[in-house]
């Protein structure tokens, strides 16, 4: 029989990691859509300025809506479908997220 830890270390080095495609509300009310394994780690990072140059001005930042997603492609074509959408339909999505 394998040993417990090992089977954790082999299904954690096997694991695909999940994506989110995620939103933020600026100092400034404008919305920024991204995609990223980890948000929470994301947020802190636009917050301190590491993240996109255009949070880097509009801090601090806000997680106002987070979407799971399977693998990076589906994530990031979520993410490129809504940033086509006009900015009422971006602000109702992040509305009704109950995070």
């Amino acid at each position: 029989m394998p040993h417990p830890g090992r089977c954790l270390r082999e299904a954690a080095r096997t694991a695909r990691p999940l994506y989110y495609c995620y939103m933020l509300r600026c100092r400034d009310g404008t919305l920024y859509t991204g995609v990223t394994t980890d948000v929470g780690r994301r947020a802190s990072e636009h917050d301190a300025g590491r993240g996109a140059r255009y949070t880097a001005a509009r801090r601090p930042v806000r997680v106002v809506w987070v979407e799971e997603h399977p693998d990076r492609s589906s994530a990031q074509r979520r993410e490129a479908e809504i940033k086509r959408w006009p900015r009422r339909r971006k602000r109702a999505l992040a509305a009704a997220w109950r995070g």
